[in-house]
């Protein structure tokens, strides 16, 4: 069952009370293949691939002129508490198509693009890519969820989430701390 607009707006203010300087990691997933998910307790994000076992440098981006992996869309990251909303059975949140889900505040106003964030022992910039709902979101969380997350306010919060890429790699555990830097 998918929420309605007026329960998602009912959420708003735990969502966006999320941390603005150190959150929390609280989920790492990786996609090995298109539609698959496998979660980690922990990852190892990498310069060159992004999370290491992950599929984001197989996958071609229509914003590339040569149908390559968009090198600023190396990482998603989305705001655990909003999915949590979206999203009450636990075992479904991975389908959300996001590597990262932390308890942090990933607005614009928080985290314009290239703000560096520290998570764990790797420290990730967010890119200037936008990152919307699509129709897979949309089958998954309800046409309500995505015409939400990408409506003004919900653009404005980042609640589809932000792209980000790896500009120092390292290991990363669910728990660990995410730092705005």
């Amino acid at each position: 069952m998918h929420l309605t607009t007026d329960q998602i707006e009912a959420g708003m203010p735990h969502i966006t009370s999320a941390p603005s300087d150190v959150g929390t990691l609280d989920l790492i997933v990786r996609r090995p293949a298109v539609d698959e998910r496998e979660v980690l307790a922990e990852g190892e994000l990498d310069l060159e691939v992004g999370l290491a076992g992950d599929s984001w440098i197989a996958r071609p981006s229509d914003r590339m002129p040569d149908d390559q992996a968009h090198p600023d869309m190396q990482l998603t990251i989305v705001n655990s508490r909003l999915i949590a909303h979206i999203c009450p059975d636990e075992s479904r949140r991975k389908l959300a198509g996001d590597q990262l889900h932390v308890d942090f505040d990933l607005s614009e106003e928080n985290l314009p693009p290239w703000t560096r964030l520290q998570i764990g022992e790797s420290v990730v910039v967010v890119t200037d890519q936008p990152h919307a709902g699509c129709a897979k979101f949309t089958q998954r969380f309800g046409l309500d969820a995505m015409r939400f997350v990408n409506s003004e306010i919900g653009v404005a919060h980042h609640l589809r989430g932000i792209n980000a890429k790896v500009v120092e790699p390292g290991t990363i555990r669910q728990g660990d701390q995410v730092k705005k830097l």
